[in-house]
């Protein structure tokens, strides 16, 4: 004989049911933007790179800089709007025009002209984005 279902037991099923979307859902966002984030998609080693500001995103998740350097625009990363400023960068010293080196990571596809900033050289002033990286 099938077990009749109670209105209690036909609630908890979909309430796990719904868990299970909102579960899926929220997995689903959140995998292309892990998988973006880090550092796994840079090389090891550290380079460096001076060009000029020609348009800054800044923001979460990481703030963005397009910079003119070696002939080509760069997309360099540079750090959440605290790690900038526990740096001592202010939001006005990332704008167009501003000339400055940048150490870090490129990306391990020479094809692509992204970087990865530690730290970044502006007016003979170094700004350590992570003091814990060598």
């Amino acid at each position: 004989m099938p077990t009749r279902q109670t209105p209690l037991k036909r609630r908890a099923l979909w309430s796990m049911a719904g868990a299970a979307l909102v579960f899926a859902t929220a997995t689903t966002a959140v995998a292309p933007a892990a998988a973006h984030h880090g550092w796994t998609w840079a090389e090891d080693v550290n380079a460096e790179l001076t060009g000029t500001i020609v348009a800054a995103k800044l923001g979460n998740p990481h703030g963005e800089l397009t910079l003119a350097a070696d002939g080509a625009q760069w997309i360099v990363e540079v750090g959440q709007p605290w790690r900038n400023q526990r740096a001592g960068l202010k939001d006005e010293m990332l704008a167009k025009g501003v000339k400055l080196t940048v150490s870090g990571h490129k990306h391990t596809d020479p094809n692509k002209r992204v970087f990865k900033a530690e730290r970044l050289l502006i007016d003979g002033k170094t700004f350590d984005l992570y003091p814990d990286r060598n």
